[in-house]
């Protein structure tokens, strides 16, 4: 345990609970909203427009064509939409496009969010934005964008595919994986950060096997809150970045790029982040949680190779290129070879390699 750190939480209500939906109306009046907008993906706009009715008089309307990686195209059009509509926040329904669309109204026009969530990807419970402009990715930090309130119902994921609950699910691992090595980890954020990897390892099998399981979907939504938490207090690294230029510059999925690319960073990193290794292997049994999660992303019939995804490997210097372009905290620094060589593995889908 490290004898100095520093731990900052975050400002955020959260309701939890199976059929706790309607509680969206109930945070909407303590944060004294009248014109709420609802943003959603167009597969989540038949849920938009339900919490819609939750809210009753307090909504403004439903914007439902939140896209993956916040194009800012698309955040455009949201902000006319929020302007016609007299919005004064907006609740954000869905995974991490509709709240990173609903962060961007936040960022740019000063709208409080209430997040409810129907994936693990944990972007509800952080002040981290993203936006996608002309192929390119960028990030930042910033306390407005933060949901006011979070209401995490298990029950809206029940519907959640076994295949999108895997990938998502692997998002939600790599907050924690990451956080454990941070610079500016705490004994607090390594304990949510453990409970939270565990808590998702013990449910996505069972997730597999029996989508439906009430107890099984709960607990993992309580790992993705966990995991989600600790991306919000730590800074992120190689894995992170890696998947950023992915996903913005490549277009690729967003869950199932974090799937493919953990186990390689995790064998990357494993030698100069021990106590990191050693916390992933006490929640995977083994040794070797790099090669542990690898196998069990197989095993959960999950994508292991960036050509699966529909990667070029011509692609690989470009990755090399803008990765090493901004420099970053990571346990061993990464070289244009070393990240060469973990790319190639993770666009052939063969075991990760130190």
């Amino acid at each position: 345990m490290r004898d100095e750190f520093v731990y900052e939480a975050q400002p955020m209500r959260v309701v939890f609970g199976a059929g706790r939906l309607p509680a969206v109306a109930d945070e909407a009046r303590r944060l004294g909203l009248s014109r709420a907008l609802v943003v959603s993906t167009p597969g989540h706009e038949k849920l938009a427009l339900r919490v819609a009715d939750l809210l009753g008089e307090r909504a403004a309307g439903v914007f439902a064509g939140a896209r993956m990686h916040v194009p800012t195209p698309i955040v455009a059009a949201a902000r006319e939409a929020a302007a016609r509509l007299g919005a004064d926040g907006c609740v954000a329904v869905g995974g991490g496009s509709a709240i990173g669309l609903a962060k961007a109204l936040a960022l740019r026009d000063g709208l409080p969010v209430i997040a409810v969530p129907t994936t693990y990807a944990g972007s509800e419970m952080t002040p981290v934005w993203g936006l996608t402009e002309d192929g390119v990715k960028r990030t930042g930090r910033d306390p407005a964008v933060l949901p006011r309130a979070v209401v995490y119902d298990p029950d809206l994921t029940l519907t959640l595919p076994p295949a999108l609950s895997v990938t998502s699910g692997f998002n939600a691992l790599a907050h924690a994986a990451e956080a454990l090595y941070a610079p500016d980890l705490s004994p607090i954020v390594a304990l949510m950060a453990e409970a939270g990897a565990r808590a998702l390892i013990e449910s996505l099998p069972r997730l597999v096997e029996a989508p439906a399981d009430p107890p099984a979907r709960s607990r993992a939504l309580y790992g993705a809150w966990l995991c989600g938490a600790v991306l919000g207090a730590t800074t992120m690294s190689l894995h992170h970045k890696l998947c950023h230029v992915l996903g913005g510059t490549f277009d690729l999925p967003h869950a199932e790029v974090h799937t493919v690319v953990l186990p390689h960073v995790l064998a990357y990193n494993a030698a100069a982040a021990p106590d990191a290794t050693a916390a992933l292997s006490r929640v995977l049994g083994s040794p070797d949680p790099a090669t542990a999660l690898w196998d069990l992303a197989r095993a959960l019939g999950a994508p292991t190779s960036l050509a699966s995804l529909g990667l070029r490997e011509s692609a690989i210097p470009e990755i090399v290129s803008q990765v090493l372009a901004t420099p970053y905290a990571n346990p061993r620094p990464p070289t244009a070879p070393d990240l060469t060589d973990l790319l190639t593995h993770a666009h052939q889908g063969t075991a990760p390699a130190p």
